[in-house]
């Protein structure tokens, strides 16, 4: 039976340009695999990878089968893949060649007709981003971006949704004469993580919370997205675009939103991503000399990861030898509103780290006298932490008597996590993703004017760090970043700071960058 509140959508055809890449076979097809094996997808339902490589139909689904097996979320069933396969197909062709567009149209079409269904076809953009606009006017061409009385197009775009503020504008320029806006879906697999969410339902669903997020009894809040690997096969990629470009201007963004946004008038799309583009215009603007007291850029040198040698960033394949691309950014900012006024918000976020983890968490403000004996240890402020990943799930820390006869208080950590609580992992960000937007739900997608705002955010510090030659110093990899990080927030008498389970802390720990 289909698992929670999500129904089959209607029979569609889903196209996969880039269907021989990374992303399709690590996340795309085990998330619709998992989606078939929970019953959440129609019978009738096809995927169509359509790549620049020559292969056959049965190499394509060999190859997606190992991936499944490796990647996946839900373990790999004969049976049930047996089943799944018989709905993959390939289609080589060139992303910007109008026969092969014309040859996927004439398959479309063929594929409905024969097994009796609408045209309703969702096309998905796994596809390096220089290709986008492209594969877009193609579709637009070929007619096959057009939804008709029996059936809709709808098209769902990979980040970075452009390379600064004028170049999305331009590719959205672009794709809107293809598509209107209720048909695309820009994704960020962050907002499908089951945390995010339930950053939602933790703030407007409990009453004891939302009262205390403010400047008043907030201290500062701190958002980090660090990871334990480089580029690995995405030198040449990600060397021209960087961290500011490649994480922050989406995955740092969508978080701050979400932490620092009002109360929608209701969960419905429209009202939420209203709010998320508030906090975005109300962001003060950074400075454009790309002021260290602001802005970290950083870059990871050879070092350590656990007991392996790791090489840095630019004797990575692909890097310039000379290469000045940032793979790790700190930066402070404020939210010049009613509610945040002063409060500052700082972003961390880079590669080959000591660890990987992303979370969220908010200081409370001091208590404005000590009372306690803390036997000579600081009273730590209250904090709430949000991990998204891994081990997600919630944790507090207060403060308690120490049970014995004189008066001694300590930090205790209270903690929740989903695979303690509901024994299971949670689906997959792009399980979640997919489905929506097979079900026209764009409430977890990117509107253009948040992608818009974003970008006027942080194109002035990108130009500012690039154009006036700013230095990118190093840090070792395997360690938690630059010191320069470190004296960001220390400036300020603050700290970097993790919470997590006691049963997890061998693998992160409480830690001073």
């Amino acid at each position: 039976m289909p698992t929670g509140n999500k129904t089959p959508p209607e029979p569609f055809i889903m196209v996969i340009f880039g269907a021989t890449g990374d992303l399709t076979q690590r996340k795309l097809i085990p998330a619709l695999y998992a989606l078939h094996v929970e019953q959440l997808l129609p019978p009738r339902f096809f995927v169509i990878g359509f790549a620049r490589h020559e292969k056959s139909e049965r190499q394509f689904r060999a190859e997606l089968r190992n991936a499944v097996k490796q990647f996946g979320r839900v373990p790999l069933e004969d049976s049930a893949w047996k089943t799944f396969s018989r709905k993959i197909l390939y289609q080589r062709g060139e992303y910007a060649d109008p026969a092969a567009f014309r040859s996927l149209a004439r398959r479309l079409a063929l594929l409905a007709e024969r097994n009796h269904m609408p045209a309703n076809h969702l096309y998905y953009l796994a596809t390096p981003p220089e290709t986008f606009g492209p594969v877009g006017d193609a579709l637009r061409a070929s007619g096959l971006s057009r939804s008709r009385r029996d059936g809709w197009a709808r098209i769902i775009v990979e980040k970075p949704f452009g390379y600064d503020l004028e170049s999305a504008r331009s590719l959205d320029r672009r794709l809107s004469a293809a598509f209107s806006e209720s048909h695309t879906f820009r994704i960020d697999h962050y907002l499908g993580k089951e945390t995010v969410q339930n950053l939602l339902v933790f703030r407007f669903g409990n009453s004891i919370f939302e009262p205390l997020w403010n400047q008043k009894y907030v201290d500062h809040v701190q958002i980090s997205a660090l990871e334990s690997i480089g580029v690995e096969q995405r030198g040449r990629y990600f060397d021209r675009l960087g961290t500011l470009r490649d994480v922050v201007q989406n995955h740092m963004m969508h978080l701050l939103t979400l932490v620092a946004m009002e109360p929608p008038a209701s969960m419905d799309a429209t009202a939420v991503r209203n709010e998320k583009v508030k906090v975005l215009s109300a962001l003060r603007p950074l400075s454009r000399e790309c002021a260290p007291a602001d802005v970290v850029r950083a870059q990871y040198a050879p070092g350590r990861v656990g007991r392996k040698r790791a090489r840095g960033y630019r004797q990575e394949e692909g890097v310039a030898p000379d290469s000045r691309t940032e793979t790790f950014v700190a930066l402070r900012t404020y939210v010049d509103n009613w509610r945040w006024a002063g409060v500052p918000f700082y972003l961390r976020t880079g590669k080959r780290l000591a660890e990987q983890v992303t979370d969220i968490s908010i200081h409370f403000k001091s208590v404005p006298q000590a009372l306690f004996d803390t036997g000579g240890a600081p009273l730590y402020p209250n904090m709430l932490s949000l991990r998204i990943q891994p081990h997600e799930g919630i944790s507090l820390r207060f403060q308690v008597k120490v049970p014995e006869m004189r008066m001694a208080v300590r930090p205790f950590q209270m903690d929740f996590t989903y695979q303690d609580a509901f024994g299971s992992r949670p689906p997959e960000a792009y399980e979640r993703l997919l489905l929506d937007a097979a079900l026209g739900d764009p409430a977890l997608f990117i509107r253009d004017d948040e992608v818009d705002a974003a970008w006027r955010f942080l194109t002035p510090v990108i130009e500012g760090c690039e154009g006036a030659g700013a230095p990118t110093v190093t840090y070792p990899a395997g360690s938690w970043g630059p010191v320069e990080a470190d004296r960001l927030i220390e400036r300020d008498g603050r700290r970097w700071e993790l919470l997590t389970p006691p049963e997890h802390q061998h693998a992160i720990r409480e830690c001073k960058l």
